[in-house]
């Protein structure tokens, strides 16, 4: 793999070999990380000059400057690295580690790095939050503030719509109707009546009224024909009364 200057952010970035994998061990583990395709080793390490002059890792506690210590290992999965600056054979200075996991090479970050990535997405879900709460707000000069929701309206439209319930009648109203109806019916009898729910209707027999014989009816109109006919008897002359002088 080519070696890439990332020395700005190195939290981002994994490296391996595919070549060491099979055979990495606690003993070569330091080789491996000191290849020149890695990015997160340093070449003016002191590790660095122990390699060229073919010397042992020993000699490291008398050299001052910057340098890798395997720290822990856990074969054959685990390999933690450290990275420290030494002031003295018995005083050192951390500056990063660096775990192994399966030959894929990644920096540990430190606590700062990790309190501001947590601040950071936290804040950053209290903005979304905001955001999201700001576009369903309203407002009008005449109604002022209020939610508007969008599946709000889906869940009114989704719910069944209540039948407005029906105001009894009044007394009057009932005795009107009543009398309504049975003038209806005595001026338009049923011609059908059913005995029971699902039977068969049955024609109603309606009585015909008798009719007066065409003679009777003609006799009645003559009579008053007579009767208008006959002359009316005079009248009597009005009576004559004397007058007093």
């Amino acid at each position: 793999m080519a070696a890439v200057d990332f020395r700005d952010n190195l939290l981002g970035i994994s490296w391996v070999d595919s070549g060491w994998v099979p055979i990495l061990n606690p003993g070569n583990v330091l080789d491996y990380f000191s290849e020149r395709s890695n990015p997160f080793y340093d070449r003016t390490c002191n590790n660095e000059v122990v390699k060229m002059q073919r010397l042992t890792l020993e000699h490291l506690n008398q050299m001052v400057g910057v340098e890798y210590i395997l720290l822990h290992a856990q074969e054959p999965i685990l390999y933690i690295i450290r990275k420290q600056q030494r002031q003295s054979a018995t005083q050192v200075v951390p500056l990063a580690d660096y775990y192994i996991i399966a030959g894929v090479v990644y920096q540990a970050p430190d606590l700062g790095t990790v309190i501001s990535s947590r601040a950071l997405s936290a804040v950053h879900g209290i903005q979304s939050a905001f955001d999201e709460a700001m576009s369903y707000c309203r407002y009008h000069p005449s109604k002022g503030y209020w939610w508007h929701f969008k599946d709000q309206e889906e869940r009114e439209k989704a719910k069944p719509k209540s039948k407005k319930k029906e105001e009894p009648s009044s007394l009057f109203q009932r005795h009107r109707v009543d009398t309504l109806l049975l003038d209806l019916r005595s001026k338009f009898p049923p011609t059908f009546y059913q005995p029971k729910p699902g039977e068969k209707p049955i024609p109603v027999e309606v009585k015909k009224e008798i009719e007066p014989p065409s003679e009777t009816v003609k006799q009645e109109e003559r009579e008053p024909a007579t009767k208008s006919s006959t002359p009316a008897p005079p009248s009597k002359p009005p009576e004559k009364r004397a007058r007093l002088q």
